[in-house]
């Protein structure tokens, strides 16, 4: 097992806090195999780069000799998590939870070991606990205490309204801790409430505090909203090499060195020898390449990512997307839009006749792909980079209109 000061120094990287450093210290200079737990609701049936961003972090422990407790919340699944809502959101119906749980548990070992890999189902003991166990579980908060989380306080002040199911949402992720006695937890900067009742709902049952491990929140392809499905900025690990590898390409330079920060399996020495060289003078073009072939070939396969390469610089080999695009946001009434309206509606045309006119003449691109159909419907929310000609080029992110 690696030395505890250089196994802290690699869990550092990337990781937004952690609480407390000196008991992650401690422990790992005890030697012992520690229990990573980290947990996710199966709400959708696909990942996406934003969420290997801490899948990431459990392989660095998994490399480091300690054992990951990949939770799949089956049961908290069906609450729905109140994190960062503004509306009590809908349970998943059990057969919904159970189909996402089954593409989450293929999807992961793409990252991680299957060997020094558990996946448990929290329902696994939630569903023996009695009505009795759950009311004393209630008992260890206050609703003065779930009132201090930002979400929760954000809906009272505002008269929307909270469920009673809700604030049991953070004592049962709390409880996972304490049933799996997990020695580390990690979690998005968004569920910090819900780590520390894991760590006080441990003390309560004699356990020693699990170590708090917060990750940044990955901005989208947008380069401003959190990365989601929901708006139309993610990209899926599931994406084909050539998507995958076009949608990296199209995030802005700026953009990059976070992607790089967060994603990459490079050293950080490495990946200040890019930034060096930039600064010399090296197109920040070809350090994405670096990136995209980088992230292709660990969710595909390296001749896969060699292919997606080949096929961008070859369809982008008339011109390609500039380094420095504005950013447009654009409102839409509808759930779809057409590409003339877009442009029209972007500024990149005067009129939607025009848009026609250049995509009649093969001057339109959404992402470096000709586009010459005027009925395509592009869905609301997204986030493209279109192009008009070689001098004009935006990325616009459709919004719905509330």
């Amino acid at each position: 097992m690696t030395e505890a000061s250089e196994s802290l120094r690699i869990i550092q990287r990337g990781t937004e806090e952690i609480l407390l450093e000196s008991e992650l210290t401690e422990r790992l200079k005890s030697g012992r195999r520690l229990r990573v737990k980290a947990g996710f609701d199966p709400t959708a049936p696909d990942l996406h780069l934003g969420h290997t961003v801490l899948i990431n972090k459990l392989r660095q422990f998994q490399d480091l000799g300690h054992e990951v407790l990949f939770l799949i919340g089956d049961f908290t699944g069906m609450i729905g998590d109140p994190t960062g809502k503004n509306t009590t959101r809908p349970p998943l119906s059990r057969d919904e939870v159970i189909e996402n749980a089954r593409t989450y548990e293929t999807q992961i070992y793409k990252i991680l070991d299957p060997e020094k890999t558990l996946v448990m189902f929290n329902s696994s003991w939630m569903s023996e606990m009695r009505a009795s166990d759950l009311i004393q579980l209630a008992a260890t908060h206050t609703v003065a205490r779930m009132l201090e989380r930002d979400d929760f306080a954000k809906r009272y002040k505002s008269g929307q309204p909270i469920a009673i199911h809700e604030f049991l949402y953070p004592l049962i992720q709390g409880y996972d801790s304490v049933a799996m006695h997990a020695d580390v937890e990690l979690g998005g900067t968004d569920q910090k409430f819900n780590l520390l009742a894991g760590r006080e709902l441990q003390k309560l049952n004699g356990q020693a505090p699990q170590v708090v491990i917060t990750m940044p929140l990955l901005e989208g392809t947008d380069g401003v909203n959190k990365m989601s499905k929901s708006l139309g900025n993610y990209i899926g690990i599931t994406d084909t090499p050539r998507e995958m590898f076009g949608k990296i390409m199209s995030i802005s330079d700026e953009l990059m060195w976070r992607y790089f920060d967060l994603l990459s399996f490079r050293s950080s020495a490495e990946i200040q020898s890019l930034k060096d060289g930039v600064k010399l003078g090296r197109n920040p073009r070809d350090v994405k390449f670096e990136l995209a072939r980088e992230i292709v070939a660990r969710f595909h396969t390296k001749a896969d990512a060699d292919l997606a390469w080949g096929d961008f610089i070859e369809r982008f080999q008339q011109g390609a997307i500039p380094t420095d695009i504005q950013e447009i946001p654009l409102q839409v009434k509808l759930k779809h839009a057409t590409v003339p309206q877009i442009l029209r509606g972007a500024g990149l045309v005067e009129s939607t006749s025009e848009a026609r006119r250049m995509m009649e003449q093969g001057a339109v691109r959404i992402d470096g792909e000709k586009i010459t159909d005027f009925y395509k419907e592009i869905p609301v929310p997204s986030s493209h980079v279109y192009q008009v000609g070689k001098r004009i080029a935006a990325r616009v992110t459709l919004q719905r209109i509330p």
